[in-house]
């Protein structure tokens, strides 16, 4: 007979065996006068110091930021700042990077407050700081699919992330636009945040924008948010487009970005459903307007569109070209409104966007990229972050990651700056390897890497400067001459991880 009493004894002997408890009514209250989604009720929203406080960070941890705010971000220093005050020592910053605005962390480096950084780059004061020998410790620069995957793995474990959102609730539902008209700043997607949001011990929301619950879509889930700060405010948006992004009236750009697109359209990559991706400079993003002109005179359209997302992309996608947006960081507020808007128009983490070791990675599948440089040399290597003087004063960014796995790499780069020479016998920090690189395209010809001979013969046949890069390296010190030695020291001040997560190369300090 199945009575109550018979149950019971056997719940008694399979929690027995499952070492649990038997439940027990008696223990379970409910007061239906408390609502724990009332905003004022809930438990995550506190003060920056409370926060910091309950999150249990302690001196020689890590703490991580995200950059998609870039020359407008106000989270970084007023977070250092409030560390600082607290008497916090010896912490490890690792940013997805770091810019001009950032200048206050010289202070904090000085006195002891931070004493590692993880970047993926560094400009400004800061940057010449640093590579000046301002740090005992070398800064360690990856990828952003190296860092995305060095979060995974735990090889750059995080014990507090601090994100700032455009808008939360007060359970950590966040995003990086918002609904409400009281929005005071959007950056569109949180591509670089979302690994330190899923993986790191603690994570703080700090928002300008607090809205009701449940504040959706959001990109970040309240499952992963442990506290929630209002703030002032957590960026200004119209810097997101500050730095590198860039429109062009250059007239060098300008033939620069013509020539690209010629190899882009004669590669025998430029056919239907084709996927792209443009790197930030002036001459890489002018080649999208050439591009779209022919895709529209012979009927193209475009896959998908990768990577930091532009005005531009948006604008074709609306007109028919790209069927779809693939967007890890929002380079315009043109383009935060539409990931906002428009369900073709998808967020990714930085693991979804280029990890090495994710062969779902959109990276894998990503048919041509055009990206700048600082310099390339005569094996094709590439350097995208220390300048000519030496000078630290540029971000990997997702460069080594897209001319790894695209099927065609175009580096654009003009013969000089001014004085200096950007085609050298070896370039003064390597960062994307010459075996990843497919052409460089300058005002004084197209180079093909000689690992892709049936490409140097499609372009010929086109009608195109095929030169030996070689040629171009002489040619640049017949109008500058050699170029004297920098006066490097011998002190590391920083290690260039290969995304694979092995050690690349490293930048010594510049001498003041």
């Amino acid at each position: 007979m199945n009575t109550y009493k018979e149950r019971m004894s056997l719940v008694e002997k399979e929690a027995k065996a499952l070492g649990k408890e038997v439940y027990d009514d008696s223990k379970q209250q409910k007061d239906p006068t408390e609502n724990i989604l009332r905003q004022e009720k809930s438990p995550k929203l506190a003060t920056l110091e409370e926060a910091i406080r309950k999150s249990g960070l302690k001196d020689g941890m890590t703490i991580s930021f995200h950059h998609h705010f870039r020359g407008g971000d106000k989270v970084v220093n007023m977070v250092v700042e409030k560390l600082a005050e607290m008497g916090f020592k010896n912490l490890h910053l690792a940013a997805s990077s770091l810019s001009d605005v950032h200048k206050p962390l010289i202070e904090h480096i000085k006195n002891g407050v931070i004493t590692k950084i993880s970047t993926s780059g560094l400009r400004g004061d800061l940057a010449k700081a640093i590579s000046e020998g301002l740090m005992e410790n070398p800064v360690i620069f990856r990828s952003h699919g190296g860092r995305g995957s060095a979060i995974a793995s735990g090889d750059l474990h995080i014990d507090v992330a601090f994100l700032g959102a455009s808008s939360s609730d007060a359970l950590g539902n966040a995003c990086g636009y918002s609904r409400s008209e009281n929005a005071k700043s959007i950056c569109g997607s949180l591509g670089y945040a979302l690994p330190d949001a899923e993986y790191a011990d603690k994570v703080v929301i700090l928002t300008d924008d607090l809205v009701a619950y449940p504040n959706t879509p959001n990109s970040i889930s309240e499952r992963n948010v442990d506290f929630v700060v209002e703030v002032d405010s957590v960026g200004d948006s119209s810097k997101i487009s500050s730095g590198a992004i860039r429109d062009t009236k250059n007239p060098r750009d300008i033939l620069l970005a013509q020539q690209a697109a010629k190899v882009i359209i004669n590669s025998g990559y430029f056919k239907e459903g084709f996927s792209i991706q443009t790197g930030s400079g002036g001459a890489s993003l002018a080649a999208v307007k050439y591009i779209r002109n022919k895709m529209i005179e012979d009927g193209i359209k475009a896959s998908f569109a990768l990577g930091g997302i532009t005005a531009h992309m948006v604008k074709m996608h609306e007109e028919g070209l790209i069927e779809r947006l693939i967007d890890v960081q929002s380079f315009d507020k043109v383009a935060a409104e539409s990931l906002k808007c428009n369900p073709m128009h998808k967020e990714v983490t930085s693991v979804e966007y280029a990890a090495a070791d994710d062969l779902g990675s959109a990276v894998h599948y990503l048919d041509i990229v055009i990206l700048s440089a600082l310099e390339v040399d005569v094996n094709f290597n590439v350097n995208v972050l220390v300048g000519s003087d030496g000078i630290i004063r540029g971000a990997i960014g997702g460069h080594p990651d897209t001319a790894a796995n695209s099927a065609l790499s175009i580096i654009v780069c003009p013969l000089l700056r001014g004085r200096i020479p950007c085609v050298v016998d070896e370039v003064t920090t390597l960062i994307t390897p010459g075996s990843t690189v497919d052409v460089i395209v300058t005002e004084y010809g197209i180079a093909v890497n000689p690992r892709r001979p049936e490409l140097a013969e499609r372009l010929k046949k086109a009608g195109l400067k095929i030169v030996d890069i070689n040629s171009l390296k002489e040619k640049a010190n017949s109008i500058i001459g050699d170029a004297d030695a920098l006066p490097f020291g011998d002190k590391v001040v920083g290690v260039v991880m290969n995304r694979d997560g092995s050690v690349q190369d490293v930048i010594r300090n510049i001498k003041a």
